[in-house]
């Protein structure tokens, strides 16, 4: 090779003063390396096993210049740069490590190390990194070991967290707060509390995290302590510790304290603040001052999807479901676009109003956001078409979803007790307990639903007694009531007063009011009388148990009880909740009460109905005069109970719907017996499918027979 024939060769071929010091540097980290790795022998990182937890060996060494990377990372621009960060900062570890940078040194190792360690998404290359680091000496440094604290705490590994804590030479509150959020973070609140009353010095961020913790674990009232106590020490909580507070005061409930702290806010400053704003405006919702809520949320300077999620969730919450859809087209009509979230309470919307056209125009949307596999919105999909009477729909749904979920599971398992369909809510449940699912609390509730609506009794026992023994599941008050119900249906009324005697739990007016519905059933009415008694002292101002106690005396024709049951409520104030059913017409919800008569086709519905009243009397309708809960005559009993809400709506839609389409009607309280038997009748002589969901199931109508099997 030709040698440099002048000075200013020798100069312009000789290596730069920076690559030497790299070359140096190299050969330096070369040998901490070794070092490294013989005394950490799993410490070699790979791009191949970066970022995952396997505990194999890696694939291939990491290059040395990957390695120099680790520390002497150089890069082309400020970009490639920036692009590192966000590589480290999305986790993705083993894209950062292939990159091949070159150029100008990084001159701050331990803001190297941080961006490194942040990356780490299981404890194993973090392990690789903190050895490499405490052989090249940058673990001594505070910010380093901090990060490092930060990392190992984030990933659950407090043992670590905690010596590394100890080794700090000169902690400062960063330290301590690390370390004190690790415990909060992993649900050690006594680690977490010895530690606050170790801490030397609290800021404001350390008053913050407790707040937080606590009221994320659930310990409301321990949270709004916390957070007097910090007011009282004179520290004044920023925009996080206030949206914690204000999420403590909605769980619970108390929105006295909620508006002397959101005086606060308005005091401080920070009443447009968005986060505030919308925590706020949540705390007033879930308290059901919707007004209030809302009018805190009109204040903020802009529109965003998280003040427009708590707006159509709070009305979702507060039974508003209409103004929350009006809102949700509102929020897309002035182009915020939706997320899953807002999603969530939109679907849910519409499944409270059974709103299909509305529903399957959300589901669209959905699509074309590239949403329809998050589980939480196909959850919810397969609930609304369920609630919509399309048990096809949601079955399309779930089986659309190639994983196993357990919410998506007992969402469908739900679906088919919904609709009678018990047999196939066991099959499926046993299809995806073999595939490895594994059931929750949820799952057995929604099983033994099914299989109490279904006539199941064995089936329905033998869920209950796996759930007790082979899973070693606590049953809440909720599965014994679905067991109540299942004995009682099956005319084991002894045996399902036994359990709810002998249950671990102390009963509530709901499962004394599921028995005496089954008293009613068996007509045994003295057992009932007795239930009663106990039912209405357990919630004297629920008018279902008045009700049902009414409907089973009247069975009798004991008008005179049945006048003292209807005093007794007047004197404490018990008004009974109307029948109100409602049917969808072109995106339009059409709401029928009993006895109402304000509707604009009021004479066309009565003609109507009278006309259908006619056709089943001739295949043999005869009304059930026990429905009617006042001695009148019988002929103003019978106009009483052809005039019931369901009726009204079905007459509205055979008016409204093009022959062939399904009537589906949506009713707040059970069928009554007569409804149920007329609607049977009306399905025979009219040839429509009519589709029934009251408060407890879907009853399909067709051909003079339903779906329950008369039994509901």
């Amino acid at each position: 090779m030709a040698q440099p024939s002048s000075p200013q060769e020798k100069v312009k071929h000789s290596p730069s003063r920076s690559h030497l010091f790299t070359s140096n540097r190299t050969a330096a980290l070369r040998r901490r390396w070794s070092t490294a790795t013989a005394l950490h022998p799993s410490a070699g990182i790979s791009p191949a096993t970066a970022g995952d937890g396997r505990g194999a060996a890696p694939v291939r060494a990491l290059s040395l210049r990957s390695m120099v990377g680790l520390v002497a990372l150089s890069l082309d621009t400020v970009a490639t740069k920036d692009e590192f960060v966000r590589l480290c900062a999305t986790g993705r570890l083993r894209d950062a490590l292939r990159r091949p940078f070159r150029g100008v040194l990084w001159s701050d190792a331990a803001r190297l190390f941080s961006h490194l360690f942040r990356a780490c998404r299981a404890l194993r290359p973090l392990r690789q990194l903190h050895a490499f680091a405490a052989t090249s000496g940058a673990a001594t440094d505070r910010f380093t070991a901090n990060h490092l604290m930060l990392a190992y705490a984030d990933l659950g590994d407090l043992t670590a967290a905690r010596e590394l804590f100890e080794r700090i030479p000169r902690r400062n509150v960063m330290s301590w707060n690390i370390l004190f959020g690790g415990y909060i973070k992993n649900g050690d609140l006594g680690g977490a509390r010895k530690l606050f009353d170790e801490m030397p010095e609290r800021n404001v961020a350390t008053w913050n995290a407790m707040v937080a913790g606590l009221t994320n674990l659930g310990f409301d009232e321990e949270s709004l302590g916390f957070f007097l106590d910090m007011r009282r020490e004179g520290m004044h909580p920023d925009e996080f510790g206030l949206g914690s507070v204000f999420r403590c005061c909605a769980g619970l409930r108390d929105v006295v304290t909620g508006r002397q702290v959101h005086a606060y806010v308005v005091r401080s400053g920070l009443d447009r603040d968005m986060c505030v704003g919308s925590s706020l405006a949540h705390m007033y919702m879930r308290c059901g001052c919707l007004q209030e809520g809302e009018a805190v949320l009109r204040m903020l300077p802009s529109l965003s999807i998280v003040s427009c999620n708590t707006i159509i969730a709070g009305r979702t919450q507060n039974g508003d479901s209409e103004g929350a859809l009006e809102y949700f087209c509102m929020m897309r009509s002035v182009g915020v676009a939706a997320d899953v979230v807002t999603f969530v309470s939109a679907i849910s919307s519409c499944s409270d109003l059974a709103a299909l056209a509305q529903g399957q125009q959300i589901h669209g949307q959905v699509m074309k956001a590239g949403v329809d596999k998050v589980v939480p919105v196909m959850t919810c999909l397969v609930h609304m078409y369920s609630r919509c009477g399309c048990l096809g729909d949601s079955e399309r749904v779930f089986f659309g979803y190639c994983g196993s979920d357990t919410f998506l599971l007992s969402a469908m398992i739900s679906a088919y007790g919904f609709h009678g369909h018990g047999q196939k809510a066991i099959e499926l449940f046993k299809q995806m307990m073999n595939g490895g699912a594994e059931p929750s609390d949820v799952t057995f509730l929604a099983l033994l639903y099914a299989c109490s609506h279904s006539g199941l009794k064995e089936e329905g026992m033998d869920c209950f007694e796996l759930m007790t023994k082979t899973y070693g599941m606590q049953p809440s008050v909720k599965h014994y009531t679905c067991v109540v119900d299942l004995l009682g249906r099956s005319g084991c009324l002894d045996e399902a007063e036994a359990l709810i005697l002998s249950m671990p739990l102390t009963p509530d007016g709901v499962i004394w009011k599921t028995l005496l519905s089954a008293c009613k059933t068996q007509k045994n009415f003295d057992m009932a009388e007795r239930i009663a008694k106990r039912v209405i002292e357990l919630d004297p101002h629920d008018s279902a148990s008045y009700v049902l106690l009414s409907n089973i005396r009247a069975t009798s024709r004991r008008w005179g009880d049945v006048s003292e049951v209807r005093k007794a409520m007047r004197d404490n104030n018990v008004r009974k909740e109307p029948g109100v059913s409602w049917v969808e017409l072109k995106g339009h919800i059409h709401q029928f009460c009993t006895g109402d008569e304000s509707h604009p086709r009021q004479k066309e519905i009565d003609e109507c109905l009278e006309e259908m009243m006619a056709k089943i009397r001739q295949c043999g309708y005869s009304p059930d005069m026990s429905m009617v809960l006042h001695d009148m005559e019988d002929e103003e009993k019978e106009v009483s109970l052809s005039h019931h809400s369901e009726k009204l709506a079905i007459a509205f839609a055979f008016l409204s719907l093009p022959e062939g389409v399904p009537i589906r009607v949506m009713k707040n309280l059970r069928v009554c017996d007569d409804c149920h038997l007329a609607i049977k009748l009306m399905s025979q002589v009219t040839g429509r499918e009519i589709v029934v969901r009251d408060v407890s199931r879907f009853h399909h109508f067709k051909d003079g027979r339903c779906s329950c099997r008369d039994y509901w």
